[in-house]
């Protein structure tokens, strides 16, 4: 069997009985537009401000990073497609502990990231309709959102589909228009050449600190992309699916990234006060005389907004209806209605409303307390995979070599040299006053999961060897 061809038949995942309701265009477009949010179109600014032109170096190694780690998650979701993706390769390669601990993290990473972005999305619509309570419009994104997830998967996947085609048309633009006005091309600018690259300080303008910082800004603006092979379980045809959707997402959002701040830099100076204050693309856009750029650029952020909390929610209750079809959650939250776990979509639905609701009521303590439980949570995600990964290769070597659908390059060195960056990025946090904060955060939270999943599973454990002790006393009564 070839590296790109199927198995015959068609694997589909075991773990909930889900519908199939999404076809490839919606996993293509999904894998595309998931990564795509407010953490490039905004929150990179930041990243430029402290890093300056090498901003693009930053990106390159983190996208280097992140190329490896979905090219390890693609290898065991195409070989086992499941809902619960990532934790459940953990708890397959490692222990039950491990996939309730990888699960659970996820999913109230997820939660507060719909309450973070509905947030965000009020904003907007307050801006332009001043004096509208920001609370009513999460509220109403919130209703929207929950009723499309609790319909059927295919109404989830319409959504994705035409958000990520907005988003990425959006971003083709700019890297369009950036190449012309970096080109001199664009009517009405000139070309300029390395100026903004090399003066100001030069490439490198606060030296090894500040591309340590964009490193950070930019690592965490690349997750969303697990929620592709989440959805490919859902797919019409999963093996086939998450492997072509992993393949042509990696490439293509590299380029959008890199490709971004390769033109950002180059046309606007890395110290212009306007990418942090409006955002780097609005502020690039403004530079070129482009007319209403900020209004443009706000829509396309509301969009970006909007489609993550739909992303979100779909992931999060998926998430948690695979821990429950497993045992390793409240039996209710997996009930699946026409194909829909609804109950986890409501209570997912109502745990990001929740964490709206704090940021209001308890803005500096409570909500920033769940802030930091989060901050890092990502990384420690990557780390299950590729450990994850290491084991379950050999075992598909094994047992099924038919199933390697989709290869890991250069096994296993090059999971270990994922690792080594996982494990650097964690000791650069804890160089970092704001970072170490969150990292103390999410090294609580995932300890605290961690021993409760090794509590149940040593609990499960002995469950079963008492049975088996039973069955066999009986069936000893049974001969005398």
């Amino acid at each position: 069997m070839s590296r790109t061809s199927a198995p015959a038949p068609v694997d589909r995942p075991v773990d909930a009985p889900l519908s199939h309701g999404l076809k490839q265009r919606h996993l293509s477009m999904i894998a595309l537009g998931g990564v795509i949010g407010a953490g490039l179109f905004v929150g990179s600014g930041a990243g430029i401000a402290a890093a300056g032109p090498s901003i693009v170096i930053a990106y390159a190694i983190s996208g280097l990073l992140v190329m490896l780690v979905m090219r390890m998650l693609g290898e065991m979701s195409a070989a086992n497609p499941a809902s619960g993706s990532f934790s459940v390769h953990a708890e397959r390669a490692i222990g039950p502990w491990a996939g309730f601990t990888a699960g659970w993290a996820f999913w109230f990473l997820l939660c507060v990231a719909v309450g973070l972005e509905g947030i965000g999305a009020a904003k907007i619509m307050t801006g332009w309709l001043p004096g509208t309570p920001e609370w009513a419009w999460v509220a109403l994104f919130m209703l929207v959102f929950c009723a499309t997830n609790l319909a059927a998967v295919k109404n989830f996947g319409e959504f994705e589909f035409w958000f990520a085609a907005l988003k990425v048309g959006a971003i083709a633009l700019f890297l369009g228009i950036g190449v012309l006005a970096i080109l001199g091309i664009l009517p009405g600018t000139d070309a300029p050449g390395t100026a903004n690259l090399t003066g100001d300080g030069g490439f490198m303008p606060n030296g090894s600190e500040g591309l340590v910082v964009g490193l950070l800004a930019s690592v965490f603006a690349y997750g969303g992309l697990e929620t592709v092979t989440i959805a490919a379980a859902e797919s019409e045809q999963p093996v086939q699916g998450v492997a072509k959707a992993v393949r042509t997402a990696m490439w293509r959002i590299a380029l959008f990234y890199i490709g971004s701040m390769a033109v950002i830099v180059t046309l606007v100076p890395w110290g212009d006060p306007k990418v942090v204050e409006k955002g780097p693309y609005v502020a690039t856009l403004d530079h070129l005389g482009i007319p209403a750029a900020g209004q443009i650029m706000n829509v396309v952020v509301l969009v970006a907004l909007l489609s993550a909390m739909n992303a979100n929610v779909y992931g999060a209750s998926r998430m948690a209806c695979s821990l429950v079809a497993r045992g390793q959650g409240p039996k209710a939250l997996g009930k699946v209605f026409g194909g829909v776990p609804r109950i986890a979509v409501l209570v997912s639905s109502v745990f990001g409303f929740a964490c709206v609701l704090l940021s209001y009521w308890r803005p500096n303590d409570v909500f920033m307390w769940l802030l930091n439980m989060i901050g890092a949570v990502i990384l420690v995600v990557w780390i299950f995979i590729a450990v994850s990964q290491l084991v379950l290769r050999r075992k598909l070597e094994r047992e099924a070599p038919e199933k390697l659908v989709v290869k890991m390059w250069l096994y296993p060195g090059l999971t270990w040299v994922a690792l080594a960056g996982m494990a650097a990025v964690f000791v650069l946090m804890a160089r970092e006053a704001d970072t170490r904060t969150q990292l103390y955060y999410t090294g609580g939270l995932v300890l605290a999961l961690a021993v409760v999943g090794y509590i149940r599973q040593v609990a499960v454990a002995a469950k079963v060897d008492v049975q088996a002790e039973a069955e066999a006393v009986d069936a000893e009564v049974g001969k005398g």
